[in-house]
């Protein structure tokens, strides 16, 4: 017997006087500014125009940590391993067959923790920026960015960047990233967007500094649940060279994630001189919303001649429209005393809470599923930073004050020994709530509503990275206790039932990674290996135990160094491994002992070229998938790409 009650959704934060705060500051920061950019393309004195060129570092691009890049409109290897739909170098991760969709992880070590309970649904953010990811400029003349590169079919991938300073204490930049693009395989069209803003501000006295941004950002994906006969694929069957042929699960499924924030991190120093000793105040803010969504119009599937109910048995017939709600707001609080001789030691305080929501309260025979879960939480610690020639270390602990028990023990220190040599250590002791949807979630789907009250997850991390003439080297060893996932507790083979879970013993994880590039000549050989072992009971953390990378290329200066030429071919290749599968109910991967994916070589050949400030690319990926035959996947019943021709460009605008 089944009842549901209906409660009145709300929105527990004040998102319009927030948003309206947000929107008005800059206008306030602006009238208060009035000196004007030295850096700029001149300026007049006694009648003349003195021209000033403006160094490239002063196309400054600034973390939330403070780590700084500068503007760089070269063409080098690593350029091309970021040309792609995430923007930066993917090596560890297997992209799905169209552009837009997730990823699965072949390096685990790839995976960043925070203690603090998260939204879930980590499948459908693997283009989701989050704060930590948003940087902020300074510049001495206006920069635009444009990027663009052709999809897989009907569509393209855009991304617009453009920032300026009104006055040297004064920027403002605007981005948008979008993608659409259907893809070779029936019901897999991609629709994204990534709307950013951002600004920094400091006084004329250097005594207060703010950066802030806001986001807005969607990822609709058609959801086909993969293909219904391996076969099919895998027998090379000339008929099926045309995808839209092969039978898939869903022809109207898709899932929906969106979501907002609004960012504000600022600091002030309290004496009125910077001196041998300063204090500071400082205060963080993230209100963030998001919204999950999951449609399936028609319920059942046909495999064949067989109908199939993939997810198991529904409350609905049809139509089927799960919703998930999540609101967040942190404020963090800080006091900083800085010694030029001892460092910078910060004490804190925050506060968490967070909103993960639905509609109704589900009334079952054997259990009550909740319609919210709400979090309060506090905590209080303590971080020192030092910085001294070829030094510099952070060491940072917090732990909960309130009654849920969470901590967070983390210690880097580096070693500069000069521009050949750089060492880094890390450690981290975590002890992390849940993410929300394993603890509760609702659908239609009748095995796919729990609640539950997992214990925390206990997570050890031990790195060291060595940057050496020789080798570029990174190794880390990882402990995980109470370790979280999902799985598939089906016992019909053509079903996909998931459900999170808690593994009770201990599971050790290493990884080593290793890079280095040969030259001889023109030419250049770049290769990035990486090894995991996992040492555990049994097979809950599933990752290839090789992983590689290698390009050829040759470069050259054509047309009196007015083009600047890279082209060569790149193998990736990962071992046999019993890959984990996704799930586009609960937008997840889950593990699964059915099948493995890997051992195919996956080659592809480009040529790119600089013009100027515009660097073009052209790339013929997977060119040998005709040749090696169908057994490359990204997921068990998801084919990896086929052959195809891509290109596209980014050019750069600035003085």
């Amino acid at each position: 017997m089944v009842f549901f009650l209906s409660l009145p959704t709300y929105n527990m934060f004040m998102k319009q006087s927030s948003l309206w705060l947000f929107l008005l500051l800059p206008s306030f920061l602006l009238a208060q500014s009035k000196d004007r950019l030295d850096a700029s393309i001149g300026r007049v004195k006694e009648g003349q125009l003195i021209d000033k060129v403006a160094a490239m570092d002063q196309y400054r691009f600034i973390s939330i940590e403070r780590d700084t890049t500068y503007l760089d409109t070269s063409l080098t290897i690593q350029r091309e391993y970021s040309f792609n739909y995430l923007r930066k170098d993917n090596f560890g991760l297997l992209a799905f067959a169209n552009e837009g969709q997730t990823y699965n992880t072949l390096q685990y070590s790839l995976t960043q923790f925070t203690p603090y309970p998260e939204f879930g649904f980590k499948a459908k953010h693997f283009n989701f920026l989050e704060a930590n990811q948003i940087k902020y400029s300074s510049v001495a003349t206006p920069v635009t960015e444009l990027y663009f590169k052709s999809v897989m079919q009907k569509g393209q991938s855009l991304d617009a960047f453009f920032t300026l300073n009104i006055s040297p204490r004064l920027n403002f930049s605007i981005a948008y990233k979008g993608l659409r693009s259907e893809g070779k395989y029936i019901n897999q069209l991609s629709s994204t967007g990534n709307f950013r803003y951002t600004t920094s501000y400091n006084t004329l006295n250097k005594r207060y500094f703010a950066n802030a941004h806001f986001t807005y950002q969607d990822i609709l994906n058609e959801e086909n649940g993969g293909i219904t006969t391996i076969s099919d694929f895998e027998n090379e069957d000339p008929k099926y060279d045309n995808r839209q042929r092969l039978e898939i699960y869903f022809k109207d499924a898709k899932s929906f994630l969106k979501g907002k924030r609004v960012f504000l991190d600022h600091f002030m120093r309290i004496n009125a001189k910077k001196g041998a000793n300063n204090l500071y105040v400082s205060h963080q803010f993230n209100y963030e919303n998001k919204f999950f969504e999951y449609n399936q119009a028609t319920v059942p599937s046909t495999v064949g001649v067989q109908t199939v109910y993939r997810f198991g048995d529904s409350y609905v017939t049809s139509g089927i429209n799960d919703q998930t709600h999540y609101n967040k707001m942190y404020n963090k609080l800080g006091l900083m005393y800085e010694n030029t001789t001892l460092g910078k030691f910060q004490f804190f305080a925050d506060d968490f809470r967070s909103n993960y929501y639905y509609s109704q309260i589900l009334i079952r025979d054997d259990k009550t599923i909740p319609a919210s879960l709400t979090r309060n939480i506090n905590s209080a610690g303590g971080q020192y930073e030092y910085q001294k020639k070829k030094w510099n270390g952070k060491f940072l602990y917090s732990r909960s004050v309130t009654n849920q028990s969470l901590s967070n023990l983390e210690a880097k220190l580096n070693y500069d020994f000069n521009d050949d040599y750089q060492f880094s250590f890390g450690y981290q002791n975590l002890n992390k709530l849940p993410n929300d949807n394993y603890n509760l979630y609702q659908s239609s789907y009748i095995n796919y509503n729990w609640s539950n009250n997992f214990k925390n997850e206990k997570i050890n991390s031990v790195t060291a990275n060595a940057i050496t003439p020789w080798v570029e080297a990174s190794v880390q060893f990882l402990t995980l206790d109470d370790h979280l996932y999902f799985e598939n507790i089906a016992t019909d083979e053509s079903q996909q039932i998931v459900n999170p879970n808690q593994y009770g013993n201990t599971i050790n994880y290493v990884s080593v990674k290793a890079n280095k590039e040969i030259k001889f000549g023109r030419f250049a050989l770049d290769n990035t290996v990486l090894y995991q072992k996992v040492s555990q009971q049994d097979a809950i953390l599933n990752v290839p135990q090789i992983v590689t990378r290698n390009t050829i290329y040759y470069t050259n200066y054509l047309f009196k160094k007015a083009l600047f030429l890279q082209t060569g071919i790149t193998l990736n290749y990962f071992t046999n491994y019993l890959a984990n599968d996704y799930n586009p109910v609960i937008g997840e991967f889950f593990i699964q002992n059915k099948k493995e994916i890997g051992n195919y070589p996956n080659f592809d050949f480009f040529i790119n070229a600089r013009i100027q400030r515009t660097r073009i690319y052209l790339k013929a990926e997977h060119f040998n998938s005709s040749l090696t035959g169908n057994n490359f996947y990204s997921a068990p019943n998801n084919p990896y790409r086929d052959f195809m021709i891509r290109f596209g460009l980014i050019w750069n605008f600035f003085n």
